[in-house]
């Protein structure tokens, strides 16, 4: 029986850091996977938050020019500017905007989509992750937030105001033991391969969106009342 099986399971995590000081972390592992799928949407002009690092790994040479935003300056960022005001953040222009785990670090989430879309150039596509089952960001809670955790239901409602219209593919990934793997901080590599691919939509780890703007945009975003 191991930490993950009741009875018996400990109360304290392995780890409080998702697993990082372990291996990957398993939320990671989802992400990686998903970004590799898409990596031929990584080009051209590309804004990813925070860093460049997915920009890099999965764009490559693909990429003619590469942004960073952040909310405040930092050394690694090109735009200081804010997707949920769309402060800075320039219109029309990428070919591909990267947030991996961003979502549930903005209180007006729907405002950071729509404020994506707009950044997109005509043909661009949105990658985005974002977490269903995981343990509260100390880091980000302490500096700007941690407020969300996603469904599947939630991101398609959001999206269908965010991007109208759109091509928009969601998808759920993980399953019972990988959720509660990353709850108790192990890592993706303390799993098995059947572990880890096994999709269970009851327990969403992690949560995808790959979002295409049209080359025509419609008119208006719809606006809730």
């Amino acid at each position: 029986m191991n930490v993950t099986e009741l009875p018996g399971a400990p109360l304290e995590p392995l780890s409080r850091t998702f697993g990082f000081d372990r291996g990957t972390p398993i939320d990671r592992h989802y992400i990686h996977a998903f970004l590799e799928r898409h990596a031929a949407d990584v080009r051209g002009c590309v804004l990813e938050v925070g860093d460049a690092g997915y920009t890099q790994r999965f764009g490559g040479p693909r990429v003619s020019r590469s942004e960073v935003l952040s909310v405040a300056p930092d050394r690694r960022a090109t735009i200081v500017g804010c997707l949920e005001t769309g402060r800075n953040v320039p219109r029309d222009t990428f070919d591909c905007v990267i947030l991996t785990q961003v979502l549930p670090m903005v209180f007006d989430v729907a405002a950071v989509l729509r404020n994506s879309r707009l950044a997109l150039r005509a043909g661009g596509v949105l990658l985005a992750t974002a977490p269903g089952i995981s343990q509260i960001s100390q880091y980000d809670m302490q500096r700007w937030g941690d407020y969300w955790r996603f469904t599947t239901a939630s991101l398609r409602r959001l999206m269908s105001m965010a991007f109208p219209g759109d091509a928009v593919e969601i998808a759920s990934f993980g399953n019972v033991r990988a959720a509660s793997a990353l709850l108790y901080g192990l890592a993706a590599e303390e799993l098995s391969t059947t572990e880890l691919e096994m999709r269970d939509d009851d327990y969403p780890v992690t949560l995808t969106i790959r979002a295409a703007r049209a080359a025509a945009a419609p008119a208006a975003f719809y606006e809730p009342t």
